[in-house]
């Protein structure tokens, strides 16, 4: 979600002049009948448009129905960062999953002196709840800064994702964990090349590549691999290219998981020529897309049937 969009919304959701106000206790306790109700706020907030629960069309208001009404056991089981690796290694196998290092419950039992000197730490159960470590060494000399990155994760541990950003239900029952991975990143990287394979009722059809240049470049492509006009965040640059024969992989091993879903974005990551499976992703960017034009929200709209 780009910063402005998500502080905007953190703001609406901790006004004061909201009432009752929308505190993390309050929206985590709430009835889930009352759910559509105050997702109808926050979603008019942040994108001056009334919420259509009922006959949703645009894409954006699509995924709102699916965070209220199609969140399912399986979802939430493929959404923890940790569960979620053992359906991929099933599925397309173990070659497509990043090492994992460590899996625990406490961060004072992280074992670092076992750990490589660049890796990632990250909650499962959240989105950008992590940390990318470059030099362990520096790290664990700098008290201050280990202690705060110690603090939020402990505090981290303790919440829930699922009211944070607007209701996305998949969250809510995580098991609260941390898991360490290499950091896949070269020397000036920001974030390594992704890719994000867009499957509409169970078939891959809009795909993108990211490179996180200054400023972030993008390419998307339809499903016969002809590149479109299509922006989902207005700070991307779009650049012309071919699809490379990696995205092909990607969309090809993301028909082999998307089966059964009426969204999923299949999220991927390149390192060293080779592509690693990231996350599937169900309700994208929790529904608050700012495309370069309206008629694609329309357009992805008309793509997904939600019956």
């Amino acid at each position: 979600m780009l910063k402005s969009l998500k502080r905007a919304i953190d703001a609406f959701i901790m006004s004061e002049k909201n009432d009752p106000p929308y505190t993390y206790d309050f929206l985590y306790n709430l009835n889930p009948e009352e759910y559509p109700h105050y997702l109808k706020k926050i979603y008019k907030y942040a994108m001056h448009e009334d919420l259509d629960l009922k006959k949703p069309k645009n894409f954006n208001q699509k995924i709102q129905w699916l965070k209220i009404y199609d969140s399912t056991p399986l979802k939430t089981q493929l959404t923890d960062k940790v569960l979620v690796r053992d359906w991929i290694r099933e599925r397309i196998g173990e070659e497509y999953l990043k090492p994992l290092l460590w899996v625990g419950s406490n961060f004072d039992e992280i074992p670092f002196d076992d750990l490589p000197e660049k890796f990632i730490i990250k909650a499962n159960h959240g989105c950008k709840w992590h940390y990318k470590i470059f030099n362990k060494t520096e790290f664990l000399n700098n008290k201050r800064l280990f202690e705060i990155i110690r603090t939020k994760f402990i505090g981290w541990m303790y919440q829930s994702f699922f009211p944070v950003a607007g209701f996305e239900l998949q969250y809510k029952n995580i098991v609260p964990r941390l898991l360490i991975e290499p950091l896949l990143i070269e020397e000036g990287e920001e974030k390594p090349l992704e890719y994000e394979i867009y499957c509409f009722n169970s078939v891959p059809k809009i795909f993108q590549e990211i490179k996180y240049t200054k400023p972030r470049q993008c390419c998307v492509f339809d499903c016969d691999y002809k590149q479109i006009n299509l922006k989902f965040l207005p700070d991307y640059e779009e650049v012309q290219k071919e699809a490379s024969d990696n995205l092909k992989l990607a969309v090809t091993l993301s028909d082999k998981l998307c089966s059964g879903f009426k969204l999923v974005r299949v999220d991927w990551l390149e390192h060293k020529g080779k592509i690693y499976f990231s996350e599937m992703t169900f309700t994208p960017f929790s529904g608050f897309y700012q495309f370069n034009t309206p008629e694609w929200n329309t357009r992805l709209g008309n793509m997904l049937t939600l019956k």
